[in-house]
């Protein structure tokens, strides 16, 4: 996550010499996060965890007070992007998803495809595994 030009629609629309704002103080974000998910845990306020039914998410954020960008990691359920984009909408922010290679960009149903596609390869290797002498 990180600011980004309101008119991109892909990567490639994201000038070369475009140098993105600070996002504001970390605390103000992990309120506005916690503001959506109140169960979320910032023991540790540079790496945080939402752990939901059927879902983890990492929120690394970082060491420094003033945030310039931060990532998701999510795993488990389809709720894992939709808890993403509900956080990304409550900041009004937009993000980079490198299983998106139509554009790069976030977009819930994409990400909730290609974490699918990933947790059906993942299964599938996990079973190659346990069939292996």
């Amino acid at each position: 996550m990180q600011d980004l030009p309101v008119d991109a629609k892909r990567i490639a629309d994201i000038p070369d010499d475009f140098r993105p704002a600070s996002l504001g103080k970390r605390a103000d974000i992990l309120r506005k996060i916690k503001e959506i998910v109140p169960f979320a845990d910032f023991t540790d306020p540079a790496w945080g965890h939402i752990n939901g039914e059927g879902f983890f998410i990492e929120v690394n954020l970082g060491e420094d007070t003033e945030v310039n960008g931060f990532a998701f990691h999510g795993r488990g359920g389809d709720l894992a992007v939709g808890v993403i984009a509900d956080i990304l909408d409550h900041l009004n922010l937009g993000a980079l998803d490198g299983g998106n290679h139509d554009n790069g960009f976030f977009d819930p149903e994409r990400s909730i495809e290609s974490l699918r596609k990933w947790r059906a390869y993942r299964d599938y290797v996990v079973d190659l595994s346990r069939h292996q002498p």
